[in-house]
């Protein structure tokens, strides 16, 4: 939708609700002036009269009923759906996707989000376990969780736990070597 047919029918609506180009201008913090220009504006787009207009007053006129009658519950439609969303400006709420490799969710992760889903209960955690490298732009998550040089080179980075140091651990014949042996099948 075009943005002058919008702001055009936000003044159309308001004057025809107030009755009054004085009273619409006020409430819409614009001049007389330029609200008149607007409603000539989309009188002249859509080539027809909207409201009649007298010294001392201002009404819709059949055209201009019907198209308020239409229009008019759209805008507030609009204007609730707006006012719904600002609530989550205040409490937060949704689904919060994560893709994470098992040993991070394990030893990193759960601990410091039972506190988080205790704190906030309107948000939903969908944590996926995955070791491989994941386009989690195109995957549509949230965030990952992977090991620091696993990070791709474009990606933003947020430190969540310590590092880690890896080990091998084997038995000093298996280190040397050697096999281990399979006990005999009897």
């Amino acid at each position: 939708m075009d943005r002058d047919n919008v702001a055009d029918l936000i003044a159309f609506i308001t004057v025809a609700q107030d009755r009054s180009f004085t009273r619409a201008a006020a409430r819409l913090g614009v001049s007389q002036s330029a609200l008149s220009h607007a409603l000539s504006r989309l009188e002249k787009r859509l080539g027809v009269r909207l409201l009649t207009r007298s010294t001392r007053s201002v009404s819709p006129t059949d055209a201009g009923e019907r198209l308020l009658a239409t229009v008019e519950p759209n805008f507030r439609e609009v204007d609730d759906a707006l006012e719904r969303v600002t609530e989550f400006r205040d409490k937060p709420a949704g689904i919060i996707r994560l893709s994470a490799g098992e040993h991070a969710i394990n030893s990193v992760l759960w601990p410091r989000l039972s506190s988080f889903t205790r704190d906030y209960p309107d948000i939903r955690l969908e944590i996926i376990a995955e070791n491989g490298f994941v386009d989690i732009v195109a995957q549509r998550y949230d965030a990952g969780v992977r090991l620091g040089e696993q990070l791709a080179k474009d990606m933003i980075a947020a430190r969540i736990g310590p590092d880690w140091r890896m080990a091998v651990v084997g038995s000093p014949q298996y280190l040397k070597g050697g096999r281990c042996r399979r006990p005999p099948m009897s």
